[in-house]
């Protein structure tokens, strides 16, 4: 129970957050998505939805490079993070955190009803390595385990998977998509320093988010961003009311549709 509210509390405070346009715009960046609501059929759109990035970041040329996967049974994924690299990839892509929401018919479905299921997704910029170097190694916990596939059994018999805690915040990261515990370790403290300076980056603006927040919400599972509505070929971002019907075709990779007016009207508000 502990450890569930953490989770709770870790997922809220890495989407609730105003993108750090103080960065270098062609940073890098960690893109996290994890099932919520739905189940099985929450797994499966969050598979849909890596599928979804990586298409765009083959339009893009961008590079992806993954972190950790937890698969489920049903070939879904409860959990992937991984690392996009190329040109602008952060100020593309930082208004897609939050909830995204799916309707559509599941394939296990036999009387044609129509299931809501919620995905989370949380954008972290990529952190410098001198930060990554100068770490407080007695605020971090380092734990080994044996690497698991789909449905938790073990497909490797030495502990090169790790998992990182920062004590002072509770913020757990684990990699285990290396053969080498020395990589997986590099990855986890990568990710666990971006989600570090996220929080403390979340907590500095919070006051002055007012004008802002509407585009970014409070990141939990009733805050939908955007809705994918497969039976009507619809997608809608609920932050500037936009709809589209072409949702084939965003699934494919055609993301700008999307991201750009979200951009545009991020700009018009700053100037307010």
């Amino acid at each position: 129970f502990v450890f569930f509210f953490f989770w709770v509390e870790e997922k809220k405070f890495l989407i609730n957050f105003l993108p750090n346009t103080n960065i270098n715009k062609s940073n890098n960046c960690f893109l996290e998505i994890y099932s919520g609501t739905g189940g099985s059929e929450a797994s499966l759109f969050s598979k849909k939805l890596f599928q979804m990035y990586y298409k765009y970041s083959e339009k893009k040329k961008w590079l992806i490079k993954i972190i950790n996967i937890n698969e489920c049974v049903y070939g879904g994924y409860k959990e992937i993070i991984f690392k996009i690299s190329g040109n602008k990839v952060y100020d593309q892509l930082k208004f897609e955190s939050g909830g995204h929401r799916v309707q559509r018919i599941p394939e296990t479905e036999s009387q044609g009803r129509i299931h809501t299921s919620t995905c989370i997704i949380a954008i972290l910029p990529e952190v410098k390595k001198n930060e990554i170097k100068n770490i407080n190694l007695n605020n971090i916990k380092v734990d080994t385990f044996k690497s698991s596939g789909s449905g938790g059994q073990h497909v490797n018999t030495t502990d090169s998977a790790v998992r990182i805690t920062h004590i002072p915040t509770n913020i757990v990261v684990e990699c285990q998509n290396e053969r080498s515990q020395h990589k997986n370790k590099s990855k986890a403290l990568e990710v666990l320093i971006a989600r570090i300076k996220n929080l403390e980056f979340s907590k500095q603006k919070k006051k002055k988010s007012i004008k802002r927040k509407n585009l970014l919400g409070s990141g939990d599972r009733s805050d939908k961003k955007r809705t994918y509505n497969f039976q009507k070929d619809r997608v809608t971002d609920h932050r500037i009311n936009l709809t589209l019907y072409c949702l084939e075709e965003i699934i494919n990779g055609n993301l700008d549709i999307l991201i750009k007016p979200i951009i545009k009207e991020y700009k018009i508000k700053k100037k307010k």
